[in-house]
């Protein structure tokens, strides 16, 4: 179990999700097989575009709260500095 932040999201530059959670494999397969009723599926938000992994699950809420605060723009100048093709990052964590 690693604590991590993710984004996930429906295109390049579209609708942007931040999560948190201790087992990213599984929650990003959820989201991509649509298991929880909820915004990803509402938007579609299937594309694990950006993640982070952390020490402690402290941490990555608090980094998780701190994201979920910044200005839209902030977020996808973050995402494209790791992912500037906004390319699913799925395989990566697999």
């Amino acid at each position: 179990m690693q604590p991590a932040i993710y984004i996930m999201s429906n295109k390049p530059r579209g609708v942007l999700y931040i999560g948190v959670t201790s087992r990213l494999q599984q929650r990003v397969w959820q989201h991509k097989h649509v298991h929880n009723d909820g915004f990803t599926s509402k938007y579609k938000c299937s594309h694990l575009v950006y993640f982070e992994c952390h020490e402690t699950m402290a941490y990555a809420i608090t980094r998780e709260k701190q994201l979920k605060g910044w200005r839209r723009q902030w977020k996808i100048e973050l995402i494209e500095q790791q992912n500037p093709g906004w390319l699913d990052l799925w395989n990566e964590i697999l």
